[in-house]
């Protein structure tokens, strides 16, 4: 997808899911791939094991199809087009994920670029399938990476599609050379016995260091009134790196996804995105298996379901308001459980954690009532 230059790369891709999604019913299917493009996946292309796996058996199922013979003859092509895509690593994004949708007959092909992915799948369907796309821009929120040091505070606001700079914060401070209690300025007197000079000097430093860090917390403060956030993620080099995490007002701790290493002068933005999504990840392996353990004692309650019937019982009922998935078991009816809570607008939490998945018989859920 080559984005409108006057558009930002959020906007574009919004603008194509909300095309995507536009879309009606046609002779023609388009075929619909998720595919998860973290390190491990591409560790000996794994990633491709799993598209041409998947491509085998989408192929197998048009065979089996009712569609009409140019309908099939369309959708094996359309597969065929995906899998070439894929089978050119050069052209695909550096990104941790991606959806890729296609169908000859409507003209479409389109490429986007994700920051996560709920589970690699493949489907060949009347619409589009864009549930998770829309679902994830509305739970990334926004996340905000600030890089401070004691020259000044750079913003970068990191969302599911995009990464944008945010105007900075500076102080004025005092010169930065090291203190030499032993030079004699003309017409002054003499540093006095125990290089009092050179300790006011670094007290001045850490007031200044204070002084940025606590303007900084009050932007931070600002922003997240104007636009509430979904995370926090302080960077810094050293120590200096959690350094603004004291600074901050008491309720915006919770957002803090975590601390990273990142040189306040020299970081881009590709490598604030970078960091906000890997401490996020990190998060999302907690909730994992917090939800976990949440399924194990709710069932004595009627408040949780385990199992692959039981889950899609009440997906039937309309009763799940988080849904959890192994993301490592090969099965078709977990697809497409993802797919229906996500038209429920349930929450989807697909389990990579190895001691939540072994919680969880392929499929379970947390209730919105018991029956």
């Amino acid at each position: 997808m080559a984005a409108p230059s006057n558009l930002s790369a959020e906007s574009a891709v919004r603008a194509v899911v909300e095309r995507l999604a536009l879309l009606e019913p046609s002779p023609f299917p388009v075929v619909s791939c998720y595919l998860k493009l973290e390190p491990r996946d591409k560790t000996r292309g794994k990633y491709l094991t799993k598209i041409k796996n998947r491509v085998r058996a989408a192929v197998a199922d048009l065979d089996r199809s009712a569609l009409e013979r140019d309908a099939r003859e369309q959708a094996t092509r359309d597969l065929g087009r995906v899998l070439a895509f894929f089978e050119q690593p050069g052209r695909l994004p550096s990104a941790r994920g991606v959806a890729v949708f296609a169908s000859e007959g409507q003209d479409l092909f389109e490429v986007l670029p994700v920051p996560h992915v709920h589970r690699s799948r493949l489907a060949v369907r009347p619409v589009p399938l864009v549930r998770e796309l829309v679902a994830l821009e509305e739970e990334f929120g926004t996340v905000l990476v600030v890089a401070c040091d004691r020259r000044g505070a750079r913003f970068f606001k990191v969302t599911a599609f995009d990464v944008v700079e945010l105007p900075g914060l500076t102080l004025p401070n005092s010169r930065t050379s090291k203190f030499h209690g032993s030079r004699q300025a003309v017409g002054h007197a003499a540093q006095p016995a125990g290089g009092g000079g050179e300790r006011h000097h670094h007290m001045r430093i850490r007031e200044e260091k204070h002084r940025l860090y606590a303007a900084a917390a009050d932007h931070i403060f600002r922003l997240h009134s104007e636009h509430p956030l979904s995370g926090l993620v302080a960077a810094g080099i050293g120590v200096d790196a959690a350094a603004l995490l004291p600074h901050l007002h008491t309720y915006l701790h919770d957002l803090v996804l975590g601390v990273v290493k990142l040189n306040p002068q020299h970081a881009t933005p590709a490598e604030a995105r970078e960091a906000a999504l890997a401490l996020r990840d990190e998060r999302e392996r907690a909730w994992e298996r917090a939800h976990a353990e949440a399924v194990r004692q709710g069932r004595s309650t009627g408040w949780a379901v385990n199992g692959l019937e039981a889950t899609m019982a009440a997906l039937a009922r309309g009763q799940v308001r988080t849904l959890l998935a192994d993301g490592m078991a090969d099965d078709p009816e977990i697809d497409e459980a993802v797919e229906e809570a996500l038209g429920e607008r349930a929450q989807v939490d697909v389990l990579y954690d190895e001691r939540a998945r072994r919680a969880v018989d392929e499929l379970a859920a947390l209730l919105r009532f018991r029956r």
